[in-house]
């Protein structure tokens, strides 16, 4: 080939192409595992469509054509039309309100015939893009305030959307784009009061009310006596120490209870009440759960069913596991959502702890390979959108897994590359291709 026209692998770490396609036959596998029939002809069935796993070897040629696409598409594309694909995401968002289908408690998907589109998948494609354009702008000067509070409102608008559609936990997704902000010069105070925030929601469900309020009253105390002579020289300190147990006692007394209330339908509290192990309160309970406690005062809890059938399953497979189409849990319909949310459970039972742990290996080799890949950027904008995909994959992994285990609620989040889902799958694969491609033209981008 002539040099106004290389070839198509020239610059691109095979690596990750490679790690790709392993996740992706790791799914097919775990999805055949979990919904083969023993009386369908396995050819047959994995090429008429008709099955899980067969949509999912489709959907996965679907995703390498559009990959292939993606190597061939100047990488200069992308950040070019970063913008304009961020305004696609918001508007597919917006339509999502009047031609929704109310699937499974969620209305944020939209029915094509016999397929489900969730434009909250796609977004995080286009918030990926924008973000990165945004912090790579040369005028983005973002230890400013407003630049960080700029890049924020691109991160957080499509949660925002999201979570009005009644998909809290894919909303939740477009928070760790908070991670390739921090690499970026976020102040990590950001972070710390993120997580302190989590930690007072947690302590907050965990504590009697009026226990936490007398604790938090103590802790401001005691920081006032550690640092008297501060505040005896500016006053000042004082003052915020004060904001800020208003606010801790704000959080606590009232908005933890109004989000709960009047925010979080009736399955997420209790999924996340469950997590925790504890029966939700009574002021949280609504409708026919409500009357059953007030008159019994026993509330039915069917929360947790999905995970401990799911414990049972990873459980039950032991150190090497009782072998594909051999798992009882995963084989009969015992844990819901098997071939998507809770699809762990068919390789923790099929293979044991030994593949469950084989596979997070290559979760971690993957996410080790784009750390790498990121820091040997030379431009601004394939950087932080090399840390975008990161973030991503690092949250549906450490979350995925969690609930199965039962230290996470469950919130709908996929395995990537690995759950049953054509809209996922293709996500993951756009996300990781266009990553390929910018590194392939590392060389020669420098904005």
């Amino acid at each position: 080939m002539s040099q106004k026209n290389p070839a198509i692998s020239k610059g691109i770490d095979w690596s990750l192409v490679w790690i790709y396609l392993l996740l992706v036959a790791i799914g097919i596998t775990a999805v055949f595992g979990a919904t083969y029939k023993e009386d369908d002809p396995i050819v047959q069935s994995f090429l008429n469509f008709s099955t899980d796993y067969s949509k999912q070897l489709y959907f996965f040629i679907a995703g390498l054509i559009l990959g292939l696409f993606i190597l061939l598409t100047d990488s200069k594309f992308f950040s070019a039309t970063a913008n304009i694909w961020y305004a696609i995401g918001i508007v597919m968002l917006l339509l999502v309100f009047p031609l929704h289908s109310n699937v499974k408690g969620t209305e944020s998907i939209i029915r094509f015939g016999g397929f489900n589109f969730q434009p909250a998948e796609f977004c995080k494609i286009c918030v990926c893009l924008a973000l990165a354009k945004y912090l790579s702008r040369p005028e983005t000067d973002f230890s400013k305030t407003r630049s960080q509070l700029i890049a924020a409102g691109i991160a957080l608008t499509p949660a925002v959307l999201t979570i009005m559609q009644s998909e809290t936990g894919l909303a939740l997704v477009f928070f760790a784009f908070f991670l390739v902000m921090y690499r970026e010069g976020l102040p990590s105070g950001v972070l710390v009061i993120g997580f302190a925030t989590a930690a007072l929601v947690v302590a907050t469900l965990l504590l009697d009310k009026n226990v936490l309020a007398l604790s938090l009253t103590v802790l401001a105390v005691l920081v006032i006596l550690i640092m008297r002579r501060q505040v005896k020289r500016d006053k000042t300190i004082l003052l915020k120490i004060a904001l800020i147990w208003v606010l801790c006692v704000g959080i606590q007394r009232f908005a933890v209870p109004i989000i709960f209330k009047n925010v979080l339908a009736k399955h997420q509290v209790e999924r996340i009440y469950s997590t925790i192990g504890k029966d939700v309160p009574v002021e949280y309970l609504k409708g026919e759960a409500a009357i059953q406690a007030a008159t019994t005062g026993k509330q039915e809890n069917t929360a947790d069913y999905n995970v401990k059938q799911s414990k049972i399953a990873i459980g039950s497979g032991g150190l090497f596991g009782k072998g594909l189409l051999k798992g009882t849990q995963t084989r009969y319909g015992f844990v819901p959502e098997q071939r998507t949310d809770f699809i762990f459970d068919t390789i923790g039972e099929g293979f044991g702890f030994t593949g469950s742990f084989i596979l997070l290996g290559i979760y971690l080799l993957l996410l080790f390979r784009i750390i790498t890949v990121a820091e040997r950027q030379r431009s601004v904008f394939s950087r932080c959108y090399a840390y975008g995909v990161a973030a991503v994959f690092f949250f549906h992994i450490g979350i995925n897994v969690a609930m199965t285990i039962g230290l996470a609620p469950v919130i709908g989040i996929t395995l990537p590359l690995v759950s049953y889902g054509g809209t996922s799958l293709i996500t993951f694969t756009i996300l990781l291709f266009i990553l390929v491609r910018l590194d392939a033209d590392r060389q020669m981008v420098l904005r």
